[in-house]
Protein backbone atom coordinates (compact mmCIF):
# COMPACT_ATOMS: atom_id res chain seq x y z
CA UNK A 1 0.00 0.00 0.00
CA UNK A 2 1.49 2.87 -0.84
CA UNK A 3 0.81 5.57 1.79
CA UNK A 4 1.40 8.68 -0.23
CA UNK A 5 -1.67 7.87 -1.76
CA UNK A 6 -3.76 8.22 1.12
CA UNK A 7 -1.67 10.78 2.92
CA UNK A 8 -4.22 13.65 1.83
CA UNK A 9 -7.35 11.55 2.56
CA UNK A 10 -10.08 13.19 3.77
CA UNK A 11 -12.55 9.99 5.04
CA UNK A 12 -9.14 8.44 7.40
CA UNK A 13 -5.85 8.84 8.25
CA UNK A 14 -2.63 6.60 8.58
CA UNK A 15 -1.44 4.65 11.22
CA UNK A 16 2.04 3.53 11.04
CA UNK A 17 2.66 -0.46 11.96
CA UNK A 18 5.81 -1.55 10.94
CA UNK A 19 9.36 0.99 10.92
CA UNK A 20 12.65 0.01 9.62
CA UNK A 21 14.04 0.88 6.05
CA UNK A 22 10.23 0.06 4.08
CA UNK A 23 8.37 1.33 6.97
CA UNK A 24 4.79 -0.11 6.30
CA UNK A 25 1.01 1.93 7.24
CA UNK A 26 -2.27 0.96 8.10
CA UNK A 27 -5.72 3.12 6.76
CA UNK A 28 -8.31 3.99 9.93
CA UNK A 29 -11.50 5.31 8.44
CA UNK A 30 -12.92 8.22 10.04
CA UNK A 31 -16.66 7.53 11.61
CA UNK A 32 -19.74 7.40 10.05
CA UNK A 33 -21.26 9.89 8.86
CA UNK A 34 -19.13 12.16 6.35
CA UNK A 35 -19.80 15.28 4.75
CA UNK A 36 -20.66 14.63 1.41
CA UNK A 37 -22.30 17.51 -1.06
CA UNK A 38 -25.46 15.17 -2.79
CA UNK A 39 -24.95 16.87 -6.52
CA UNK A 40 -27.75 16.54 -8.89
CA UNK A 41 -26.90 13.25 -10.31
CA UNK A 42 -26.95 11.69 -6.83
CA UNK A 43 -30.22 12.76 -6.01
CA UNK A 44 -31.34 11.82 -9.75
CA UNK A 45 -29.49 8.14 -9.19
CA UNK A 46 -31.63 8.02 -5.56
CA UNK A 47 -34.81 8.69 -7.24
CA UNK A 48 -34.02 5.78 -10.26
CA UNK A 49 -33.20 3.74 -7.33
CA UNK A 50 -36.14 4.25 -4.81
CA UNK A 51 -38.15 4.09 -7.62
CA UNK A 52 -37.02 0.80 -8.83
CA UNK A 53 -36.93 -0.31 -5.76
CA UNK A 54 -40.47 0.62 -4.64
CA UNK A 55 -41.59 -1.40 -7.60
CA UNK A 56 -40.29 -4.56 -6.46
CA UNK A 57 -41.22 -4.23 -2.90
CA UNK A 58 -44.76 -3.47 -4.29
CA UNK A 59 -44.86 -6.98 -5.98
CA UNK A 60 -43.50 -8.64 -2.83
CA UNK A 61 -46.54 -7.49 -0.87
CA UNK A 62 -48.64 -8.97 -4.08
CA UNK A 63 -47.17 -12.34 -4.18
CA UNK A 64 -49.75 -15.21 -3.41
CA UNK A 65 -46.53 -17.22 -2.93
CA UNK A 66 -43.38 -15.45 -1.36
CA UNK A 67 -41.44 -18.74 -1.41
CA UNK A 68 -41.80 -19.14 -4.86
CA UNK A 69 -38.85 -16.37 -5.54
CA UNK A 70 -36.96 -16.33 -1.61
CA UNK A 71 -35.05 -19.51 -2.00
CA UNK A 72 -33.99 -19.26 -5.86
CA UNK A 73 -33.15 -15.46 -5.39
CA UNK A 74 -30.70 -16.92 -1.77
CA UNK A 75 -29.17 -19.50 -3.85
CA UNK A 76 -28.46 -16.81 -6.41
CA UNK A 77 -27.08 -14.33 -4.41
CA UNK A 78 -24.98 -17.18 -2.35
CA UNK A 79 -23.34 -18.32 -5.52
CA UNK A 80 -22.57 -14.62 -7.24
CA UNK A 81 -21.29 -13.13 -4.07
CA UNK A 82 -18.84 -16.10 -3.30
CA UNK A 83 -17.40 -16.33 -6.94
CA UNK A 84 -16.50 -12.69 -6.07
CA UNK A 85 -14.22 -14.16 -3.54
CA UNK A 86 -13.13 -17.03 -6.11
CA UNK A 87 -15.08 -20.09 -5.89
CA UNK A 88 -16.57 -21.83 -8.82
CA UNK A 89 -19.85 -23.24 -8.12
CA UNK A 90 -22.89 -22.78 -9.89
CA UNK A 91 -26.49 -22.63 -8.99
CA UNK A 92 -27.25 -26.00 -10.70
CA UNK A 93 -24.08 -27.39 -8.68
CA UNK A 94 -25.70 -25.62 -5.17
CA UNK A 95 -29.04 -26.94 -6.21
CA UNK A 96 -27.37 -30.68 -6.38
CA UNK A 97 -25.35 -30.10 -3.51
CA UNK A 98 -28.32 -29.66 -1.55
CA UNK A 99 -30.02 -33.05 -2.82
CA UNK A 100 -27.00 -34.96 -2.22
CA UNK A 101 -24.63 -34.91 -5.08
CA UNK A 102 -21.44 -34.01 -5.77
CA UNK A 103 -22.24 -33.02 -9.84
CA UNK A 104 -24.64 -34.15 -12.18
CA UNK A 105 -22.68 -36.96 -14.03
CA UNK A 106 -23.21 -35.93 -18.17
CA UNK A 107 -24.58 -32.59 -17.16
CA UNK A 108 -22.07 -30.74 -14.66
CA UNK A 109 -18.71 -31.27 -13.37
CA UNK A 110 -18.01 -31.19 -10.16
CA UNK A 111 -17.24 -27.70 -8.09
CA UNK A 112 -13.48 -27.49 -6.56
CA UNK A 113 -13.67 -29.31 -3.76
CA UNK A 114 -14.97 -27.24 -0.61
CA UNK A 115 -16.77 -24.90 -3.07
CA UNK A 116 -19.92 -25.96 -3.14
CA UNK A 117 -20.10 -26.13 0.86
CA UNK A 118 -18.71 -22.63 0.86
CA UNK A 119 -21.54 -21.08 -1.00
CA UNK A 120 -24.31 -23.65 0.95
CA UNK A 121 -22.60 -21.80 4.24
CA UNK A 122 -23.66 -18.44 2.90
CA UNK A 123 -27.32 -19.87 2.03
CA UNK A 124 -27.30 -21.12 5.49
CA UNK A 125 -25.88 -17.75 6.63
CA UNK A 126 -28.11 -15.22 5.20
CA UNK A 127 -31.31 -17.62 5.85
CA UNK A 128 -30.17 -17.50 9.65
CA UNK A 129 -29.47 -13.94 9.58
CA UNK A 130 -33.17 -13.33 7.84
CA UNK A 131 -34.79 -15.01 11.33
CA UNK A 132 -32.82 -13.68 13.61
CA UNK A 133 -33.84 -10.28 12.89
CA UNK A 134 -37.14 -10.62 14.37
CA UNK A 135 -35.00 -11.01 18.04
CA UNK A 136 -31.87 -8.78 17.38
CA UNK A 137 -30.72 -5.90 15.53
CA UNK A 138 -28.59 -5.12 13.29
CA UNK A 139 -25.70 -4.80 16.04
CA UNK A 140 -21.77 -6.47 16.23
CA UNK A 141 -23.31 -9.75 17.87
CA UNK A 142 -25.30 -10.08 14.96
CA UNK A 143 -22.58 -9.81 12.77
CA UNK A 144 -20.01 -12.37 14.63
CA UNK A 145 -23.13 -14.48 14.64
CA UNK A 146 -23.39 -14.59 11.00
CA UNK A 147 -19.71 -15.27 10.35
CA UNK A 148 -19.69 -18.12 12.59
CA UNK A 149 -22.41 -19.76 10.23
CA UNK A 150 -20.48 -18.54 7.27
CA UNK A 151 -16.62 -19.99 7.50
CA UNK A 152 -18.05 -23.37 9.38
CA UNK A 153 -16.19 -26.14 8.51
CA UNK A 154 -14.33 -24.26 5.01
CA UNK A 155 -12.16 -21.74 3.83
CA UNK A 156 -11.32 -19.38 6.48
CA UNK A 157 -12.28 -22.19 9.58
CA UNK A 158 -9.00 -21.48 10.97
CA UNK A 159 -9.59 -18.04 11.06
CA UNK A 160 -11.32 -17.30 14.74
CA UNK A 161 -15.40 -18.31 13.36
CA UNK A 162 -17.59 -15.18 14.75
CA UNK A 163 -14.68 -13.87 16.28
CA UNK A 164 -13.19 -10.22 15.13
CA UNK A 165 -9.62 -10.09 14.38
CA UNK A 166 -6.87 -10.54 16.84
CA UNK A 167 -3.98 -9.82 14.04
CA UNK A 168 -3.44 -7.48 11.34
CA UNK A 169 -4.63 -8.51 8.21
CA UNK A 170 -4.30 -6.95 4.76
CA UNK A 171 -5.49 -7.08 0.75
CA UNK A 172 -3.84 -8.12 -2.17
CA UNK A 173 -2.95 -10.52 -4.14
CA UNK A 174 -2.96 -14.27 -3.07
CA UNK A 175 0.68 -14.90 -1.66
CA UNK A 176 2.10 -11.34 -1.26
CA UNK A 177 3.12 -10.14 1.56
CA UNK A 178 1.58 -6.90 3.40
CA UNK A 179 4.51 -4.28 2.18
CA UNK A 180 2.91 -4.85 -1.28
CA UNK A 181 -0.69 -5.11 -0.50
CA UNK A 182 -3.74 -3.12 -1.95
CA UNK A 183 -4.75 -2.14 1.21
CA UNK A 184 -4.07 -2.36 5.10
CA UNK A 185 -7.37 -2.05 7.38
CA UNK A 186 -7.22 -0.87 10.78
CA UNK A 187 -4.68 -2.53 13.58
CA UNK A 188 -6.68 -4.10 16.00
CA UNK A 189 -6.96 -1.54 18.58
CA UNK A 190 -8.48 1.19 16.27
CA UNK A 191 -10.41 -1.56 14.38
CA UNK A 192 -12.31 -2.25 17.46
CA UNK A 193 -12.88 1.11 18.00
CA UNK A 194 -14.19 1.78 14.89
CA UNK A 195 -16.18 -0.98 14.83
CA UNK A 196 -17.78 0.68 17.91
CA UNK A 197 -18.20 3.59 15.93
CA UNK A 198 -20.18 1.42 13.82
CA UNK A 199 -22.46 -0.37 15.42
CA UNK A 200 -23.63 3.35 16.78
CA UNK A 201 -24.23 4.58 13.18
CA UNK A 202 -26.06 1.41 12.46
CA UNK A 203 -28.62 2.68 15.53
CA UNK A 204 -28.39 6.67 15.21
CA UNK A 205 -30.88 8.71 13.41
CA UNK A 206 -28.73 10.24 10.67
CA UNK A 207 -30.52 13.04 8.25
CA UNK A 208 -28.86 11.05 4.83
CA UNK A 209 -31.42 8.59 3.06
CA UNK A 210 -31.86 4.74 3.59
CA UNK A 211 -29.75 3.97 0.87
CA UNK A 212 -27.38 6.24 0.88
CA UNK A 213 -26.65 5.22 4.37
CA UNK A 214 -26.25 1.48 3.47
CA UNK A 215 -23.80 2.23 0.50
CA UNK A 216 -22.01 4.39 3.29
CA UNK A 217 -22.21 0.99 5.78
CA UNK A 218 -20.56 -1.17 3.37
CA UNK A 219 -17.65 1.12 2.20
CA UNK A 220 -17.08 1.43 6.43
CA UNK A 221 -17.54 -2.32 6.72
CA UNK A 222 -14.78 -3.12 4.00
CA UNK A 223 -12.74 -0.87 5.00
CA UNK A 224 -12.10 -2.31 8.44
CA UNK A 225 -11.87 -5.36 7.52
CA UNK A 226 -12.77 -6.77 10.94
CA UNK A 227 -12.26 -10.79 10.20
CA UNK A 228 -9.82 -12.99 9.05
CA UNK A 229 -11.73 -13.94 6.11
CA UNK A 230 -15.27 -13.63 4.92
CA UNK A 231 -15.07 -9.96 4.98
CA UNK A 232 -16.61 -9.49 1.44
CA UNK A 233 -19.46 -11.71 1.60
CA UNK A 234 -19.90 -10.63 5.46
CA UNK A 235 -20.67 -6.91 4.53
CA UNK A 236 -22.54 -8.12 1.15
CA UNK A 237 -24.85 -9.96 3.64
CA UNK A 238 -25.25 -6.58 5.46
CA UNK A 239 -26.63 -4.94 2.52
CA UNK A 240 -29.72 -7.04 2.23
CA UNK A 241 -30.37 -7.38 5.68
CA UNK A 242 -30.48 -3.95 6.40
CA UNK A 243 -33.08 -3.35 3.20
CA UNK A 244 -35.13 -5.55 5.48
CA UNK A 245 -34.20 -4.16 8.92
CA UNK A 246 -35.26 -0.53 8.10
CA UNK A 247 -38.60 -1.28 6.15
CA UNK A 248 -37.00 -1.07 2.70
CA UNK A 249 -38.46 -3.81 1.38
CA UNK A 250 -41.47 -6.45 2.84
CA UNK A 251 -39.30 -9.98 1.49
CA UNK A 252 -35.82 -10.65 0.75
CA UNK A 253 -35.72 -10.06 -2.96
CA UNK A 254 -32.53 -7.78 -3.59
CA UNK A 255 -29.20 -8.89 -3.57
CA UNK A 256 -26.34 -6.71 -5.14
CA UNK A 257 -23.87 -9.52 -5.67
CA UNK A 258 -24.66 -9.89 -9.46
CA UNK A 259 -24.10 -6.30 -10.26
CA UNK A 260 -21.07 -6.00 -8.15
CA UNK A 261 -19.92 -9.30 -9.89
CA UNK A 262 -20.02 -7.74 -13.56
CA UNK A 263 -18.13 -4.80 -12.39
CA UNK A 264 -15.77 -6.51 -9.87
CA UNK A 265 -13.14 -3.99 -10.70
CA UNK A 266 -15.13 -1.06 -10.68
CA UNK A 267 -16.31 -2.36 -7.16
CA UNK A 268 -13.19 -2.47 -5.67
CA UNK A 269 -11.50 0.74 -7.09
CA UNK A 270 -14.17 2.95 -6.34
CA UNK A 271 -14.72 1.91 -2.44
CA UNK A 272 -10.68 2.45 -2.90
CA UNK A 273 -11.25 5.66 -4.22
CA UNK A 274 -13.21 6.63 -0.99
CA UNK A 275 -10.27 5.66 1.05
CA UNK A 276 -7.76 7.53 -0.95
CA UNK A 277 -8.86 10.58 -2.20
CA UNK A 278 -12.92 11.07 -0.53
CA UNK A 279 -14.50 10.35 -3.32
CA UNK A 280 -18.16 9.25 -1.72
CA UNK A 281 -19.55 10.52 -5.03
CA UNK A 282 -18.64 7.70 -7.68
CA UNK A 283 -19.26 4.60 -4.76
CA UNK A 284 -22.11 5.89 -4.06
CA UNK A 285 -23.83 6.48 -7.92
CA UNK A 286 -22.37 3.10 -9.13
CA UNK A 287 -23.78 1.82 -5.55
CA UNK A 288 -27.27 3.30 -6.48
CA UNK A 289 -27.39 2.28 -10.06
CA UNK A 290 -26.77 -1.61 -8.84
CA UNK A 291 -29.79 -1.00 -6.82
CA UNK A 292 -31.95 0.55 -9.45
CA UNK A 293 -30.19 -2.29 -12.36
CA UNK A 294 -30.74 -5.06 -9.52
CA UNK A 295 -34.25 -3.97 -8.70
CA UNK A 296 -35.43 -4.28 -12.03
CA UNK A 297 -33.60 -7.31 -12.71
CA UNK A 298 -36.05 -9.10 -9.60
CA UNK A 299 -38.86 -7.67 -10.81
CA UNK A 300 -38.45 -9.34 -14.32
CA UNK A 301 -37.18 -12.26 -12.95
CA UNK A 302 -39.96 -12.90 -10.47
CA UNK A 303 -42.35 -12.35 -13.07
CA UNK A 304 -41.43 -14.88 -15.34
CA UNK A 305 -41.21 -17.45 -12.36
CA UNK A 306 -44.46 -16.68 -11.63
CA UNK A 307 -45.39 -16.74 -15.31
CA UNK A 308 -44.41 -19.89 -15.53
CA UNK A 309 -45.89 -21.30 -12.35
CA UNK A 310 -49.40 -19.75 -13.94
CA UNK A 311 -48.60 -21.90 -17.54
CA UNK A 312 -47.71 -25.06 -15.55
CA UNK A 313 -50.54 -24.93 -12.95
CA UNK A 314 -52.63 -24.27 -15.97
CA UNK A 315 -51.38 -27.22 -18.18
CA UNK A 316 -51.40 -29.86 -15.35
CA UNK A 317 -54.94 -28.40 -14.53
CA UNK A 318 -56.20 -29.02 -18.42
CA UNK A 319 -54.92 -33.17 -18.21
CA UNK A 320 -57.14 -32.97 -13.95
CA UNK A 321 -53.64 -32.97 -12.44
CA UNK A 322 -54.47 -33.94 -8.63
CA UNK A 323 -53.53 -31.81 -5.85
CA UNK A 324 -50.26 -33.33 -5.03
CA UNK A 325 -49.02 -33.07 -8.45
CA UNK A 326 -49.89 -29.58 -8.58
CA UNK A 327 -47.78 -29.47 -4.86
CA UNK A 328 -45.42 -31.20 -6.14
CA UNK A 329 -44.96 -29.03 -9.60
CA UNK A 330 -44.82 -25.32 -7.44
CA UNK A 331 -41.75 -27.28 -5.27
CA UNK A 332 -39.43 -27.10 -7.96
CA UNK A 333 -39.85 -23.40 -8.00
CA UNK A 334 -38.05 -24.07 -4.58
CA UNK A 335 -35.59 -26.59 -5.43
CA UNK A 336 -35.57 -27.44 -9.35
CA UNK A 337 -33.45 -30.42 -9.08
CA UNK A 338 -35.46 -33.48 -7.44
CA UNK A 339 -34.64 -37.25 -6.55
CA UNK A 340 -37.87 -39.52 -6.13
CA UNK A 341 -36.96 -40.12 -2.48
CA UNK A 342 -37.21 -36.03 -1.92
CA UNK A 343 -40.37 -35.98 -3.63
CA UNK A 344 -41.86 -39.21 -1.41
CA UNK A 345 -40.81 -36.38 1.46
CA UNK A 346 -42.24 -33.32 -0.28
CA UNK A 347 -46.25 -35.05 -0.75
CA UNK A 348 -45.65 -37.60 2.49
CA UNK A 349 -47.05 -40.53 0.17
CA UNK A 350 -45.16 -43.71 -0.70
CA UNK A 351 -42.09 -44.05 -2.85
CA UNK A 352 -44.21 -45.66 -5.51
CA UNK A 353 -46.74 -42.63 -5.39
CA UNK A 354 -43.88 -40.12 -5.63
CA UNK A 355 -42.27 -42.17 -8.30
CA UNK A 356 -45.83 -41.85 -10.32
CA UNK A 357 -45.97 -37.98 -9.41
CA UNK A 358 -42.37 -37.75 -10.97
CA UNK A 359 -43.14 -39.65 -14.37
CA UNK A 360 -46.74 -37.26 -15.08
CA UNK A 361 -44.17 -34.34 -14.65
CA UNK A 362 -41.78 -36.09 -16.99
CA UNK A 363 -44.28 -36.75 -19.63
CA UNK A 364 -45.54 -33.34 -19.26
CA UNK A 365 -42.07 -32.03 -20.07
CA UNK A 366 -41.51 -30.02 -16.78
CA UNK A 367 -39.19 -32.32 -15.21
CA UNK A 368 -36.34 -34.31 -17.15
CA UNK A 369 -34.20 -36.86 -16.16
CA UNK A 370 -30.69 -36.62 -15.93
CA UNK A 371 -28.47 -38.88 -14.13
CA UNK A 372 -28.09 -41.56 -11.99
CA UNK A 373 -27.10 -39.87 -8.43
CA UNK A 374 -25.19 -40.91 -5.97
CA UNK A 375 -28.82 -41.37 -4.36
CA UNK A 376 -30.61 -43.11 -7.42
CA UNK A 377 -32.02 -40.72 -10.46
CA UNK A 378 -32.08 -37.19 -10.35
CA UNK A 379 -34.48 -35.05 -12.08
CA UNK A 380 -34.29 -31.21 -12.79
CA UNK A 381 -36.28 -28.79 -14.37
CA UNK A 382 -34.65 -26.95 -16.85
CA UNK A 383 -37.06 -24.37 -17.17
CA UNK A 384 -36.65 -22.77 -13.63
CA UNK A 385 -32.79 -23.16 -13.86
CA UNK A 386 -32.76 -21.05 -17.02
CA UNK A 387 -34.89 -18.03 -15.03
CA UNK A 388 -32.50 -18.09 -11.72
CA UNK A 389 -29.12 -18.22 -14.19
CA UNK A 390 -29.80 -16.09 -16.82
Amino acid sequence: MNAEDFQNSATGRLVQIEEGKNPCYAFVPNPLPPIIELDIEIWRTLSDADRALGELAGLGRTMPNPTLLIRPFIRREAVLSSRIEGTQTNIANLYAYETGQLSLPGVLPPPPKGDAQEVLNYVRTLEYGLDRLSSLPICLRFICELHERLVDGVRGKNAAPGEFRRYQNYIGQSGSIINHARFIPPPVPEMHQCLNELEKYLHDNCNYPPLIRIGLIHYQFESIHPFMDGNGRIGRLLISLLLLNWNLLPLPLLYLSAYFEKHRQKYYDFMLGISKYGNWREWLIFFLQGVTEQSKDAVIRSKKLQDLQIQWRNELTQARATALLLRLADSLFESPILTIPQAQEILEVTYRSAQQNVEKLVNANILYQVSEGSYGKVFIAPQVLQVIEE
